[in-house]
């Protein structure tokens, strides 16, 4: 099993990234990637200039390497990779990027998608959109609570 964690303010290239995930697998035969980006507009419309998200490093850090700990338990993959930005981050910046390896292909897509739930509503991090009217923090949606509860229920 091999993990890489990492939490930066710096912007990242997820196609240099992948490229170098891709490169270090030793006969793997999926390789599954998501890459999230900032959005220019809030769930109701309002612009938004940058979304911030402020972290305590030692914390959220752990707090990410526990979940990619416990993708790599539950589903049959051999490496993963988790970038995740902290800071301000611009529209169409690169936010997050997870990508997954595993002999077959099932495990990969299950483990990536399982880790981007895990990490949108349990990695440690405190989220506010700023904008041209002010700022506002935020909290995931029903809708990330609902992806997340999937897999408690598939664990049942």
């Amino acid at each position: 099993m091999t993990s890489h964690v990492e939490l930066t303010e710096a912007g990242f290239d997820p196609a240099a990234r992948l490229a170098a995930f891709t490169a270090s697998l030793d006969g793997e035969g999926a390789v599954v990637s998501f890459t999230g980006h900032a959005r220019g507009a809030a769930k109701d419309g309002r612009p938004v200039a940058a979304l911030v998200l402020e972290s305590y490093r030692g914390v959220t850090l752990a707090s990410m390497q526990s979940i990619a700990a416990d993708a790599h338990a539950r589903f049959n993959i051999t490496r993963s990779h988790v970038v995740h930005r902290c800071g301000a981050i611009r529209p169409g910046e690169a936010i997050v990027f997870v990508a997954t390896a595993s002999a077959h292909r099932r495990a990969a897509f299950e483990a990536a998608d399982y880790l981007m739930d895990r990490l949108k509503t349990e990695a440690v991090f405190w989220k506010r959109e700023d904008g041209p009217d002010g700022s506002r923090w935020i909290e995931p949606t029903e809708a990330d609570q609902a992806d997340l509860a999937r897999w408690t229920a598939k664990q049942d």
